[in-house]
């Protein structure tokens, strides 16, 4: 359930209508008390798959274009990754890679010289296994290898190796068997007695839970030292290594895995519409679109570190030559993205004047106020709608005479007291984005009529899009949303009852620091939630 007192509460008979939106009180005083929940298992997704392979390797490996798929709970994959397991086509994938990846690795001198540093003196040299698999095995399940798994892997590879007659094909074989194994494919963080009482993850889960939070990635060598001294589970020690992490050029791959994540900006990738009439539509548009937004994040929150909220009402941007072209704009630079200032004449700021927005909540031939309404509602603002009944038909009447523009036919639309209930909350608020067309690119009238976005969100007015932006960037469950959904994508589960005063705690801090997102990441490593764990169940 969402936290928000906006939140929206699903009755029986339909939808309640928000109340105006107010500022919360944020008194952030002492952390309140709190009781950890049971921990979660998460299996990697597929970018810390991939993230993982290239911090262990090293970059440009070919790897399959997707694993076992990712799936969404609660509108993130860092949640679905706790919920999910593996096929049997996904063990037969799995297997396959890894054979994959070690018959690379092995047969590049220069990735191979990386993780063998003994030189075989046989086929099924053991000591020369153990020394490789001992050391590779660590960074690989991050964690220390017991004396029985590491007997078992050099068992396997000094077996294939004397079969095969060659060091490294046994080798391939030990390696394989790592990155099949569920130490690697899952996080395997189950906590610990804690001395002082309770449980507390322990310092190699703490690298774990660090490292893909914070860089969507494995540990790597520094904090693996950390986590073996046992500095990770001192204040001390955990505040230095987040502060080495935050400036390490891995946290912009983390920024952009929980915002692609949170935004839904993978779904760009399968971005159609109609090329008849869409002229601006093209393979390249969703990779652009994201690349824009994901740009942007990158400057608002590592390289300036200033108020986020400045992603929905900012018209500086990062734009290439298709999206210049969209936005009827010049471009930046002649290759790649560059840095632009949008003119306020071309009515558009801020993540909601985006294609990535704009195209990706609209259909394939036309508009959608109520995608774009919903995903204001239920992404940004972090308030639950209900799926329609089975068989009632919510669709928009068509376009004829009597009402040839989108908010003719919506008021048509909410005349039905089937529908009105839920569509009241998201179509209104769409119909502030019918200046950008199905693409995002801007248009004066629809079907020859002048388009009227004006409206009003929870009370308060807006004239067209550019402050319908201000109005969600200043609503009063904006911030507190994006810092539950970082706090959830985190610790990799939906919030429990008990944890939502906590989940308040770390919002308040939030508006006290200016919404300064790097901020609200250490805040949150540095918090009980992410530190300690009940007993595994």
């Amino acid at each position: 359930m969402p936290r928000s007192p906006l939140a929206l509460f699903v009755l029986l008979a339909g939808c309640d209508t928000p109340t105006a939106s107010e500022e919360p009180p944020f008194l952030r005083g002492a952390q309140p008390d709190y009781s950890a929940p049971a921990p979660v298992l998460r299996r990697l997704t597929y970018s810390q798959y991939v993230h993982s392979i290239d911090d262990l390797f090293g970059t440009g490996l070919v790897l399959p274009d997707e694993l076992e798929p990712d799936t969404r709970a609660a509108g993130l994959y860092a949640v679905g990754a706790s919920l999910t397991s593996i096929s049997a086509l996904g063990v037969d994938r799995y297997e396959s890679v890894a054979y994959t990846i070690a018959e690379q690795v092995l047969t590049d001198p220069t990735r191979r010289a990386a993780i063998v540093g003994c030189v075989p003196v046989s086929p099924a040299d053991a000591d020369c296994a153990r020394e490789v698999l001992n050391a590779l095995g660590e960074r690989v399940w991050r964690r220390p290898l017991s004396d029985g798994e590491l007997d078992v892997l050099v068992s396997v590879t000094t077996t294939a190796g004397m079969t095969l007659g060659d060091f490294d094909l046994g080798l391939s074989y030990g390696l394989a068997a790592l990155l099949q194994s569920p130490y690697f494919l899952f996080r395997v963080e189950l906590g610990e007695v804690d001395p002082a009482g309770g449980h507390r993850y322990s310092g190699w889960e703490m690298a774990s839970r660090l490292s893909y939070f914070l860089w969507d990635g494995p540990p790597d060598d520094a904090l693996l030292l950390a986590a073996e001294s046992g500095a990770l589970l001192t204040d001390a020690g955990l505040e230095a290594e987040v502060d080495r992490m935050l400036q390490d050029e891995r946290t912009r791959r983390g920024l952009r895995a929980f915002f692609g994540d949170m935004l839904h900006l993978d779904e760009l990738d399968a971005l159609t519409k109609d090329p008849s009439l869409f002229v601006n539509m093209s393979s390249e548009l969703g990779p652009a679109a994201r690349e824009q937004t994901l740009q942007d994040l990158d400057a608002i929150v590592l390289e300036d570190d200033v108020d986020f909220r400045t992603f929905l009402t900012s018209t500086d941007t990062h734009i290439d030559r298709t999206l210049a072209a969209l936005y009827d704009v010049p471009a930046p630079v002649r290759e790649g993205f560059g840095l632009t200032t949008l003119p306020i004449s071309g009515g558009r700021r801020g993540f909601l004047g985006q294609a990535s927005f704009l195209a990706l909540q609209a259909h394939a031939t036309s508009t959608s106020v109520t995608l774009r309404g919903l995903y204001l509602r239920e992404v940004l603002l972090c308030q639950e709608l209900p799926s329609p009944p089975a068989g009632l038909n919510t669709s928009i009447p068509e376009a004829n005479a009597e009402r040839p523009t989108m908010r003719d036919r919506v008021a048509q639309h909410l005349e039905d007291p089937s529908c009105a209930g839920c569509h009241q909350l998201m179509d209104p608020i769409g119909l502030g984005f019918e200046h950008f067309d199905g693409v995002g690119r801007w248009r004066d009238t629809e079907n020859g009529h002048p388009i009227d976005p004006a409206g009003s969100f929870d009370g308060d007015e807006f004239v067209d899009a550019w402050g319908l932006g201000q109005v969600v960037a200043d609503h009063g469950s904006f911030a507190p949303c994006v810092s539950d959904t970082l706090l959830r994508s985190a610790l990799g589960r939906t919030l429990a009852d008990e944890e939502l005063e906590l989940a308040e705690w770390h919002a308040d801090g939030l508006h006290q620091e200016g919404y300064r997102l790097r901020w609200l990441f250490r805040d949150i490593v540095m918090g009980p939630a992410f530190r300690t764990t009940a007993v595994a169940p």
